[in-house]
């Protein structure tokens, strides 16, 4: 039933879904007649939280490009490749194949959000490379199912929020309390939950496999090496094959980076990125064989740099005109509270569609949900949670965080959103059913 399920979602999705860029458009097009119809606002209103919003994820917008390109220029290089192929040697069959992506995946993403992104795209890639009939779009949807836990993870942006008071809305909210995260992320509720989904999903994703004869494979293309006679070039062009000049920055940004830690922060996307590079750096030695690499990857950014700014002006109207709030409101006012946690979780994988951003979304529900949750009677906490899995749930079929992971497989939206709706109805059906019983 649930190969059937897979097929059939995956032959709908290649049929009717538009490309990513065509589906922002038109989420911008409903969210602007919503807007319109249920909250009142005019033309001129609407598009003006549009252009008000527009550029707000210009700084998300290049963090995400240099996860990807960073990411992908580690990938390429002798040393990581090496270790991919380590991880990719575990698996000898399809199955095999399937269950060490979506657990390598789901490791990565609990570890930080992005770092998962990455990886499982890039131990997919490996792994279809070694493992013969693995069906590789499943395979990338595989890696995908793992951001399911990122916000229940250790970047998770609600439960990181939540544990530091500070001066701000939230914290007044809050009553100036902060909900440590041995209540969120380390709670035994959502260890449970994240217990059930680490066993289920490689299941479940083994059980979508398409027949031999309708696998699609992988052969990652081979850049030609050329063999440089260092004998023939000149001073500048031996300056940009030295490796000292790259080291000299290298051992900048690790002082930097020992610092920072040696301080007790944490990691961020910026940190990550500056890891990226400064391993881009030293695995490929030299500024001329980075740069090369950078070249090679470059243009598998052109999807985030068009549509995030598009996104970013859905989250403006959904904002401004009051729809997320009022989306938010309605789920509350039918709530009791025994069910007041799963409204919670499903207004928030609504909302996720149209704002998908975690610490934007808490920004938008954090007023509504607290204040009702306290009222309920239902522990703060818990709340929290729920609108962190609602708004983890629904990325399954949100195109704005599959971009960075489908441009490094090289692969379509609708090549992989049929199976992605299989995770989606499964994991919701799952973790809706355990905070239920749970919270």
């Amino acid at each position: 039933m649930i190969k059937a399920s897979a097929d059939f979602f995956s032959r709908i999705m290649q049929r009717w879904l538009p490309d990513a860029f065509l589906i922002a458009i038109f989420l911008t097009g409903l969210v602007f007649v919503l807007g319109l119809v249920l909250q009142g606002k005019t033309v001129v209103e609407m598009a003006g939280y549009w252009g008000d919003g527009f550029w707000k994820l210009l700084t998300f917008s290049m963090q995400m490009v240099l996860v990807l390109v960073l990411g992908s220029i580690v990938a390429i290089s002798g040393p990581v490749k090496r270790g991919l192929k380590s991880i990719a040697a575990l698996a000898t069959t399809p199955s095999q194949a399937v269950v060490l992506v979506t657990l390598v995946s789901m490791l990565a993403a609990w570890i930080n959000w992005g770092f998962g992104l990455v990886i499982g795209a890039l131990v997919a890639r490996e792994v279809a490379n070694r493992v013969k009939n693995v069906h590789f779009p499943l395979l990338i949807a595989a890696g995908y199912s793992g951001f399911l836990i990122w916000h229940s993870g250790l970047s998770g942006s609600i439960p990181l929020k939540i544990a530091s008071a500070g001066n701000d809305s939230l914290s007044a909210l809050l009553q100036g309390q902060s909900i440590g995260l041995e209540q969120t992320i380390f709670a035994w509720q959502n260890l449970v939950i994240i217990g059930c989904l680490v066993v289920t999903l490689p299941i479940l994703n083994i059980l979508m496999m398409p027949s031999e004869k309708n696998s699609i494979g992988f052969t990652e293309k081979q850049t030609p090496t050329n063999n440089i006679d260092r004998s023939k070039l000149t001073p500048a062009e031996k300056l940009e094959h030295n490796p000292i000049v790259i080291y000299l920055l290298v051992l900048i940004g690790a002082i930097y980076l020992f610092n920072y830690f040696a301080n007790g922060n944490s990691i961020s996307l910026n940190i990550i990125n500056l890891c990226l590079l400064l391993l881009a750096l030293v695995f490929h030695k030299n500024s001329y064989n980075f740069l090369t690499a950078m070249n090679q990857t470059i243009t598998s950014s052109s999807g985030i740099i068009l549509q995030f700014p598009i996104y970013a002006g859905i989250m403006g109207m959904m904002i401004g005109s009051g729809l997320a709030n009022g989306m938010s409101e309605w789920f509350v006012e039918i709530s009791t509270k025994d069910s007041f946690p799963v409204y919670t979780f499903l207004s928030a994988g609504i909302v996720n569609f149209f704002v998908p951003s975690g610490g934007g979304q808490w920004a938008v529900q954090a007023p509504i949900v607290i204040p009702a949750a306290a009222e309920l009677g239902v522990p703060l906490n818990q709340a929290a949670m729920a609108v962190a899995w609602g708004d983890a749930w629904t990325n399954m079929i949100q195109p704005f965080w599959a971009l960075p992971l489908l441009a490094i497989a090289g692969l379509d939206l609708k090549q992989i959103m049929g199976y992605c709706t299989v995770i989606l109805l499964w994991s919701g059906a799952l973790i809706m059913s355990l905070i239920y019983w749970l919270y």
